[in-house]
């Protein structure tokens, strides 16, 4: 596991596009795997700025995002489809981007079909996550055992609560999603993960120095072959 601290979340950003850049320079038709949520906007709009400076082309590349909610039309602003439209599809261009069907006919069919439709693809080659405060990786909640797959999920009041401020209220929060599940994000053959703020430096401290369990999701890292954490130094500072 690799641990790089920045200075500022905007340093951040950058290195994070820059890794996620490299990746599709050296390998054109990379499959990525694609994060939601606050921290990844700003590496984004760094993605973005190379794509209109031409030092990135996406044309052959195709993205499979970790998760999407259970029962929100794709077409509410709050949906992750419509997010990633406006913070990164609508303004570059990969060759084609996924997102998990959260208002399928057969939930369970679903989630057994994007893992299919990743396979088919080859497999991700560089995965992006961010981290939740109870250390949720994806939709993955803390729980009794490891998910493998990609799988129906009950969110936590934790994760209710940090996801409010994006609807008009809690009671619109949406209570399941479709996730990317531990074995989904494990087969990546890279992972990088970000984050951001002091909200997330118990996390990020049991990620790296706490025991490996479910309770914490994104402690199973410390079993992958080849992970990056990017830090700032508020989510870095109990290390």
């Amino acid at each position: 596991m690799i641990i790089q601290v920045y200075p500022t979340s905007h340093a951040l950003a950058q290195a994070a596009a820059m890794l996620l850049a490299a990746q599709v320079v050296s390998k054109p038709d990379s499959v990525i795997g694609l994060a939601t949520g606050s921290t990844p906007i700003a590496t984004y709009q760094e993605l973005i700025r190379l794509y209109q400076e031409k030092a990135v082309d996406f044309s052959k590349a195709i993205t499979f995002n970790l998760d999407e909610y259970v029962a929100l039309p794709i077409s509410h602003a709050c949906s992750y489809h419509a997010f990633m439209q406006v913070q990164l599809f609508d303004h570059v261009n990969f060759k084609a981007s996924y997102l998990p069907d959260g208002n399928a006919q057969g939930l369970n069919r679903e989630c057994r079909r994007y893992d299919a439709a990743i396979q088919k693809a080859g497999g991700i080659d560089l995965q992006l996550l961010g981290i939740g405060r109870n250390g949720h990786i994806g939709f993955n909640e803390p729980a009794d055992n490891f998910g493998y797959g990609t799988q129906v999920v009950n969110l936590t009041d934790s994760t209710i609560q940090a996801n409010k401020r994006f609807f008009k209220s809690e009671r619109d929060v949406p209570r399941q999603a479709i996730s990317m599940g531990i074995g989904t994000i494990m087969a990546a053959r890279e992972i990088m993960l970000l984050a951001l703020g002091s909200d997330k430096a118990d996390a990020v401290r049991g990620m790296v120095k706490g025991k490996v369990t479910p309770k914490l999701p994104a402690s199973v890292l410390r079993f992958h072959p080849k992970v990056t954490l990017l830090l700032d130094e508020a989510a870095a500072a109990r290390l």
